[in-house]
């Protein structure tokens, strides 16, 4: 089964300050939530380009550590790019995040695209672990980048 997780933000910057924000792999580590022992091994020395292969480490629940490895499959400057699991805790992951300019900032977009691993139980454990985690990472996420760069108010 394919899940979808949709996320929507608003914030009072503008396009190229989000862009240079969200094209910089280290600041990944920034909007991931410290429980999660985010570490980047390899691939951040870079801003984002087309092909780039993201190496990190990730422990998602206690006592679980893993390597996760992502592409950046597609990149179209100041308006989207595309990372795509090709190692990791997923059985299918695919990841569009968009940049749109508003009025006195800017709409950021996140849609992924995912399959849990191992089946049945996968799927069984998805509303019980995986969503509930994945909703929480990218509540941090709002949060955080609402702490860095302030609360729209158009």
């Amino acid at each position: 089964m394919l899940y979808t997780l949709h996320s929507t933000q608003k914030l009072p910057i503008s396009l190229e300050d989000a862009w240079d924000f969200f094209s910089d792999p280290k600041n990944l580590n920034t909007i991931t939530p410290d429980s999660m022992r985010f570490k980047t091994l390899s691939g951040d020395e870079r801003k984002m380009f087309q092909g780039q292969i993201i190496h990190y480490k990730i422990s998602p629940f206690p006592m679980v550590t893993m390597e996760w490895v992502t592409e950046i499959s597609h990149v179209e400057d100041k308006k989207f790019f595309v990372d795509e699991q090709r190692f990791g805790p997923y059985a299918f992951w695919h990841h569009k995040h968009f940049f749109t300019p508003i009025e006195g900032g800017v709409l950021m977009e996140d849609i992924v695209h995912y399959k849990v691993p191992f089946g049945f139980l996968g799927r069984l454990f998805h509303p019980i672990l995986v969503r509930p985690k994945l909703e929480e990472i990218f509540n941090f996420r709002t949060q955080k980048l609402l702490t860095l760069f302030g609360t729209y108010d158009k």
